[in-house]
């Protein structure tokens, strides 16, 4: 099952003797301080994201010498030339003050990586420094997703518990667990998240597998749009005096269960606007049997 997860990153970091034996066990040849730039990224972390998944803290304690050696890229695109730095160490960091949704202590994996110091690396060093380069996606592999209401690994089938639903009053979110291995961390062009791990896409199975959660994704895409359509339609009825722009402004910041109970709502309202009414009108008193009627007699 691969993981491709963006978090915070791009910190400068003041480079140490120690460092440097780690970055020349990377090089070709020892490295000296004024030749290398350092700084640490964030990679992943154990707290529920907006997907309802979480790396959980014993696989982040697995990842972290996975990723040690492993290269920094641009937008995962796999080429020589793209490689801009190394990865030369990890660490668990801990913060048991901060208690995640799953009701543990919150921790997070923080990189260390190293570039050289060279006239096409300058821009982006400024970029780090500046704060322009935040944001870092980290590429890896792990071997199941469990259920945190059954315990079912949902790599493997589909227990038909929704992530971000409550069972019993139980949040479902999977639990990405066995870690297998790093593939790299790249430089990404997004909005800086107010929290690590914000945006991730999980795939595995295979080609079959990916064209099918890409179509079942467009499918979803789909009838969310039709949904907020809905919404805004039964608004007006129920409202002549809403504005629809402004309906439809608010409907595409609202997530699907959000819409499926404004939906209900003004459907019920719009509903008592505009009732029912039956097309046939029966008539409950005698009415007189006449010759023509008999045409229709078998």
């Amino acid at each position: 099952m691969k993981i491709v997860k963006e978090a915070a990153g791009g910190q400068g970091a003041a480079v140490t003797e120690q460092d440097l034996a780690l970055i020349g066990a990377l090089a070709r040849r020892p490295m000296e301080a004024e030749e290398v730039y350092t700084f640490s990224v964030r990679l992943c972390d154990n707290e529920i994201d907006r997907d309802f998944e979480r790396f959980a803290p014993q696989t982040l304690e697995e990842l972290a010498p996975m990723f040690v050696g492993k290269a920094g890229i641009f937008d995962h695109q796999w080429s020589a030339r793209g490689q801009a730095a190394r990865i030369y160490k990890t660490e668990v960091v801990r913060e048991p003050e901060r208690t995640t949704r799953a009701g543990d202590g919150y921790c997070w994996l923080k990189g260390y990586a190293y570039m050289v110091r060279t006239e096409s690396d300058r821009d982006l060093i400024a970029e780090i420094e500046g704060g322009i380069k935040k944001e870092v996606s980290v590429g890896c592999a792990v071997e199941h997703a469990v259920c945190s209401v059954c315990g079912c690994d949902r790599a493997q089938t589909d227990c038909g518990h929704e992530k971000g639903k409550e069972y019993g009053g139980q949040l479902c979110w999977a639990s990405l667990e066995g870690a297998k291995d790093a593939y790299e961390f790249s430089f990404v062009a997004v909005p800086a998240q107010p929290r690590a791990g914000v945006v991730k896409t999980a795939r595995w199975g295979g080609g079959q597998a990916l064209e099918r959660l890409e179509e079942e994704a467009a499918l979803g895409r789909k009838y969310l749009e039709e949904l907020r359509g809905e919404v805004v339609r039964m608004a007006v009825l129920a409202d002549r005096e809403l504005d629809g722009r402004a309906m439809r402004s608010l409907a595409d910041k609202l997530s699907h269960q959000e819409l499926e109970e404004l939906r209900r709502s003004y459907a019920r309202r719009a509903g008592e606007r505009f009732p029912l009414k039956t097309q046939l009108n029966y008539e409950t008193k005698h009415v007189p049997f006449d010759e023509e009627n008999r045409a229709f007699l078998g």
